[in-house]
């Protein structure tokens, strides 16, 4: 389920290829690189790979979302509709770009719930941001349409799904951004590191100069003497990370398909479980295959099955009682317990609108998570490993 699976020489290689050059720096120092631009180019891949516009090579995941949402203009007064199972990250940045995350339903894909976009709206809002969970597509073609209907931009959290598509088409390529993470548990990795995804060159402009204090990376000239047009900080990516993200990329394809292989192997030993569905996938081609999730018909049978199944060595997560990816889990949140002690933005006098993240707004994700397990695929699975996963299985259904 993580790239870190299959470190090797080629990893290696790339990195040595930036030390004996002595240029860990993306920008500048063009002569004593001697060519090698690992983040440049590990981008222009990227951007192919996906039939994007443009991308950019940022300092992580949870980074390339805010870099994203201050190109979109999105800040103080504004809200965004986020789904709420995500990972914590994704309310951190919009509350990190000034903004309100506004709290949506799921539906079987275990995604952001189309439908619930409509309920969410306020005259506030102005973005949605679908996340795809656990390696796998959300209903985006519908979210987008509804988003346009709506007057609603649209940045895709694809942090999690590297690699992934809908309809052919590559995840983060659908709304007007999209976001990579690369950290140290995703399906590629660089340690740490993400990367900004759009068609726009505007957007891409925005995000280029605000992740480099203003730099407008006209090579032209000495970065030093460049022109600026806005203030910005520091998010670049370093060419450490791009070298690794480089070699981690380029194994995409064959971790994705011995992720699918191994998916479809322990899916064959769980389709008999008594009452077992497997978690909706809106396009099954379109998945990367890092995760398997299925639920039980209530919650008390789950958490009986994850028990059986973790006495055999067979883990799996209920993200229902996981602190970090569940919104009613996060004590901090709802106490707004911002990094800043008065509280912004939720206590920005500008700001009109009413935070509620009430259970009592997502009853499907109280019910679906509630009583679903996620089991995280490997690149390399033995037999002996998938023998055991087998065993655990057949004895875990023994006991509902």
């Amino acid at each position: 389920m993580a790239g870190f699976e299959v470190f090797g020489k080629e990893e290696r290689q790339e990195v040595m290829d930036v030390m004996e050059t002595g240029v860990l720096m993306r920008y500048g120092f063009d002569a004593e690189r001697k060519g090698i631009f690992k983040v440049r180019q590990f981008e222009e891949e990227v951007a192919a790979y996906c039939g994007a516009g443009y991308t950019l090579g940022v300092t992580s995941g949870s980074s390339a979302l805010k870099v994203a949402l201050t190109a979109l203009d999105v800040g103080p007064g504004d809200e965004v509709i986020v789904p709420a199972f995500t990972f914590i990250a994704t309310y951190e940045a919009v509350l990190e770009a000034g903004a309100i995350p506004v709290m949506a339903d799921i539906d079987d894909s275990l995604n952001l719930d189309p439908d619930d976009i409509i309920n969410k709206l306020t005259p506030y809002t102005k973005a949605v941001i679908p996340v795809h969970m656990c390696g796998a597509p959300a209903n985006i073609e519908q979210i987008v349409t509804i988003a346009r209907k709506s007057n609603l931009l649209v940045l895709e959290d694809t942090a999690q799904a590297v690699g992934a598509s809908y309809q052919g088409k590559k995840l983060g390529t659908f709304g007007d951004m999209g976001i990579f993470s690369f950290d140290y548990y995703k399906t590629i990795t660089s340690g740490e590191g993400g990367m900004v995804i759009t068609d726009s060159k505007e957007l891409y402009d925005r995000s280029d100069w605000y992740h480099d204090h203003g730099h407008d990376h006209n090579f032209k000239v000495s970065r030093a003497m460049e022109g600026r047009s806005i203030l910005g900080f520091n998010y670049r990516m370093n060419e450490l990370q791009g070298a690794v993200g480089l070699a981690q990329f380029r194994k995409l394809g064959m971790i994705i398909a011995a992720q699918m292989k191994n998916k479809n192997a322990v899916k064959e030993l769980l389709k008999d479980v008594p009452g077992l569905k497997f978690r909706n996938i809106p396009d099954p081609a379109g998945d990367t295959a890092t995760f398997l999730g299925f639920n039980l018909p209530d919650a008390a049978a789950t958490e009986r099955f994850q028990a059986a199944l973790g006495a055999e060595g067979v883990d799996t997560v209920c993200f229902k009682r996981n602190k970090w990816h569940y919104v009613p889990n996060w004590e901090h949140l709802l106490a707004w317990a911002t990094a800043n002690s008065k509280k912004f933005p939720f206590t920005y006098p500008a700001y009109r609108g009413k935070v509620d993240y009430s259970i009592r707004l997502i009853p499907k994700a109280e019910d679906l998570l509630g009583r679903t397990l996620f089991m995280g695929i490997p690149i390399k699975m033995t037999e002996a490993r998938l023998g055991q996963i087998q065993e655990g299985i057949a004895k875990a259904a023994a006991k509902l």
